[in-house]
């Protein structure tokens, strides 16, 4: 049994790189070079990944090696580009396959990239870290410093303008839009980022600021300013932000419903 039948994810999206491929000539060699010549998702990521990333600094050739070793080092990252992927596919209407956020959203390459740059902080690589933290943030338009800690189904919509600071957390199945902050109050160290639960939904360009918690499926309203603590399955809006909705059904993160 071969690895596409082992991994059915991998193989619809080798399919979907042939059909596109066949439709457009003119993007064969890219899609050979980014999926088709590939025999894993993890591999074909550390390719695609390490094209976009590389610098004067840095080649893709030097990039792709370290980011297959890390991916090989630690399953649960696949595990979550996996998981991300398949956000993307179920909750972006712009996304009609797996393929296109692979190849082309910088969301979920930020995402993706920040994934790795954390395994290397916590293996006290903390310079390549933060060299790779500036070169993702310069590529992508998001600034997701490495220590922060991501769940998995985590969908990055767009990316630009994303701030998600180092003591900041983010749970499982979190949905995010353009512009949002995660970020401090102030000049204190220490834990000084929001901490944001399972399924939770923060809309465009809001910002959650200091050592808060962002209960288990909350919805954060477009443009909010978040100072304060927010109860599971609330819905908050405003500067600054208050509770307009309580005990609110369903998962924020999962419908996308931008209604509040």
């Amino acid at each position: 049994m071969n690895a596409m039948q082992l991994d059915p994810l991998w193989a619809a999206i080798q399919q979907e790189a042939e059909q596109a491929a066949q439709a457009e000539p003119l993007l064969a060699d890219f899609l050979h070079s980014a999926i088709l010549q590939h025999d894993s998702l993890a591999q074909a990521l550390a390719c695609h990944l390490a094209n976009k990333l590389a610098s004067t600094m840095l080649s893709a050739n030097s990039l792709r090696q370290l980011f297959g070793e890390v991916l090989e080092a630690d399953a649960s990252i696949v595990t979550g580009v996996r998981a991300d992927l398949q956000a993307c596919r179920e909750r972006d209407p712009a996304s009609e396959n797996y393929s296109t956020p692979l190849l082309y959203f910088k969301g979920f390459h930020a995402i993706q990239s920040q994934r790795i740059t954390h395994y290397l902080w916590q293996q006290q690589r903390k310079t390549l870290a933060l060299f790779l933290q500036n070169r993702i943030s310069e590529v992508t338009a998001a600034d997701i410093h490495p220590a922060a800690q991501i769940g998995h189904g985590v969908m990055l919509d767009h990316g630009t303008c994303v701030v998600v600071g180092e003591t900041a957390v983010i749970g499982h199945n979190v949905s995010l839009l353009q512009g949002v902050t995660l970020g401090g109050t102030g000049k204190q160290h220490g834990d000084r980022h929001p901490k944001v639960g399972n399924g939770v939904l923060i809309g465009a360009n809001s910002c959650i600021l200091g050592n808060i918690h962002i209960g288990e499926c909350a919805k954060v309203g477009a443009g909010s300013v978040v100072l304060d603590d927010v109860p599971a399955h609330c819905t908050v809006v405003g500067v600054p932000a208050k509770v307009v909705a309580r005990a609110c059904k369903g998962t924020p993160a999962l419908e996308m419903d931008q209604k509040v």
